[in-house]
């Protein structure tokens, strides 16, 4: 029986969602198997929450944890911390020099999938179509007729680093520009702007399920929404309509273009891209390597059509990462 750490909360705006995920994790993880345990990664504490909601604490010399009396060791991670530290390289990096395996992908393709203007930059070169872009570090002067020049309006102004759709605003006008900045400001010091793509968004999951790199069925979005934004994606505002209602050619272009990407940037575990169609061709707009893993989340929900549980997919996860 192996000891499964399942990391949850984090740093960042998107905790409560992480902790549903994680307590998912945990609900249908097979214990005849695997012996789970929820760890929460707080800025103020990591501590093992048992059962009864009793905490102890975790060594972070070593990761382990003293529990009436004797000390338990894990084997592996399951990570399901959205944003930092757990999707930005940082936990993967901790546990890498540790030597313990974990689910989600190395450190340094977490740092550069959680930064979507390197993200982008990276694939680009490999026929991957974006949107325009214009960035903003907190230091910088704020041009609004320079940005508006080069992405137009509408447009979408995103903090560069955050896993969730905190701080996102659709800005139909100049005025609202300054404001949907700082707004962004408030989740992270570096700013993506985007222009507005008029199309079809999709999400698509990719896996490595028993070996193979194997790409999920498609999910359309439609937002009741402006955007899918934090409401939409967590508060049911928003169809999420698996499989997509695309046509058999669309739907392979997108499968190959999620997948290239999945293969250039050598991931492992799970992934989630968001893709804008616009006259037939998939725009990509980032890529969550710790997506949610709630019931309703989508990725599960894309694992339930092509027919895994929720169950054969943790446990595909934690037995790759034994093997890796």
């Amino acid at each position: 029986m192996k000891n499964v750490a399942i990391i949850m909360g984090g740093y960042s705006s998107e905790y409560q969602i992480s902790l549903t995920s994680g307590n998912v994790v945990y609900q249908y993880l097979d214990k005849s198997k695997y012996n789970p345990y929820c760890i929460h990664i707080f800025k103020e504490k990591w501590v093992l929450v048992n059962d009864n909601k009793e905490e102890f604490p975790v060594n972070k010399n070593d990761f382990s944890v003293s529990m009436n009396g004797e000390k338990l060791n894990f084997d592996v991670v399951f990570n399901a911390i959205h944003g930092t530290p757990g999707e930005d390289g940082l936990m993967q990096a901790y546990f890498e020099l540790l030597t313990i395996p974990q689910t989600s992908c190395d450190y340094y393709q977490s740092a550069l999938t959680f930064n979507k203007r390197d993200l982008l930059s990276v694939l680009k070169p490999y026929g991957i179509k974006t949107a325009t872009s214009y960035y903003l570090n907190f230091s910088d002067a704020i041009q609004p007729e320079t940005i508006i020049k080069k992405v137009g309006l509408p447009c979408f102004v995103k903090p560069n680093k955050s896993g969730s759709s905190f701080g996102i605003s659709k800005v139909i006008s100049k005025e609202e520009l300054i404001p949907a900045i700082e707004n962004a400001y408030k989740e992270d010091n570096e700013i993506i702007i985007e222009s507005f793509l008029n199309g079809i968004e999709v999400s698509v999951g990719v896996i490595n399920y028993k070996g193979k790199i194997t790409v999920l069925p498609i999910t359309e979005i439609v937002s009741e929404n402006d955007f899918f934004d934090y409401e939409a994606k967590y508060l049911g505002k928003s169809q999420e309509i698996t499989p997509a209602r695309i046509s058999d050619e669309l739907k392979e272009k997108i499968e190959t273009v999620a997948k290239r990407a999945y293969e250039v940037l050598k991931m492992k575990g799970f992934s989630r891209s968001e893709f804008i169609i616009v006259n037939n061709e998939p725009y990509m707009l980032e890529m969550n390597t710790i997506p949610g893993m709630t019931t309703e989340s989508i990725l599960p929900q894309q694992a339930k059509v092509a027919g895994i549980s929720l169950s054969d997919l943790f446990d595909n996860a934690i037995e790759l990462a034994l093997t890796k």
